[in-house]
């Protein structure tokens, strides 16, 4: 596959923060909205695998990169206000947004209608709390103390599956030592107090789901096949339009890691068709 050169653009949101976004391909326009703790280049390949068919918007949401800070009066308002500056100026009528960007997207359509497909792998929606906050004030005590690992397993503890919550904290802050190193530690520690605001988003959204009824535009659900069915197909079931989409060999983070060219591929059946 040849490379693609990005184009690094910038549009100015509703409150006059600058966004930037990142841009690569031919054909009809595509708007990618990064879930949390992630950047728009982690979703470089996922943009490469598309290009062939579609212009690709990478967002660097709010709070990251080149793009303004989050601000005093953060919310997911804000981060439709964003999408909706981008979607004007590129006049994009898609838009895929993974995990925490899936929650986005879903919000950011429900205002916009010349939004008319939208597709998200594992949205970060919170249905009968299945996103739980617990783990939130011992994360900002740790991130108060200047202890980003130590928030880091709160978080990763909080959200994990029940048997990760018996895993001793100096047995998960040693794995983490060994796998998480370098730029990626570097980039997740610069977005942890991102990622605490992103996540009391989706704790104060918890089960206002019924309202994407009101959507008009179709929608993709797609899941990797490690992960529980309960929010794709309780979302399913209130969407007026939707189809679901699983990779039996992918997790979590199928968009931004080795699954990459196969969710591009059905984003390229499903917008094309």
């Amino acid at each position: 596959m040849l490379a693609h050169a990005a184009l690094s653009e910038f549009v100015t949101s509703k409150d006059s923060t600058q966004i930037n976004y990142q841009t690569i391909g031919t054909g009809p326009a595509l708007i990618i909205i990064p879930g949390a703790l992630s950047l728009a280049a982690d979703y470089h390949a996922l943009a490469e695998a598309l290009a062939d068919r579609f212009t690709v918007h990478s967002i660097e949401r709010r709070g990251r990169g080149l793009s303004g800070a989050m601000g005093a009066d953060y919310s997911i308002r804000k981060e439709c206000e964003d999408v909706a500056a981008v979607q004007a100026k590129t006049g994009a009528p898609f838009i895929f947004g993974h995990s925490y960007g899936g929650l986005i997207a879903f919000e950011a359509v429900r205002g916009n209608t010349a939004l008319r497909k939208i597709a998200v792998y594992e949205p970060g929606i919170s249905i009968d709390h299945s996103i739980p906050i617990e783990w939130a004030s011992a994360y900002q005590a740790h991130l108060n103390a200047g202890k980003p690992l130590d928030a880091f397993i709160d978080f990763v503890q909080g959200l994990g599956p029940d048997s990760m919550k018996w895993v001793p904290k100096w047995w998960l802050r040693l794995i983490m030592l060994m796998v998480v190193k370098g730029e990626e530690w570097h980039k997740i520690v610069a977005l942890l107090p991102a990622n605490l605001l992103e996540h009391q988003e989706v704790a104060r959204l918890d089960n206002s789901y019924p309202n994407y009824d009101q959507i008009s535009a179709c929608a993709l659900l797609m899941a990797g096949g490690k992960g529980p069915n309960t929010a794709r197909q309780t979302l399913s079931g209130v969407l007026p339009q939707s189809e679901i989409k699983i990779f039996p060999k992918l997790d979590h983070f199928g968009p931004t890691k080795d699954g990459a060219s196969a969710v591009a591929e059905a984003l390229k059946a499903y917008f094309l068709k």
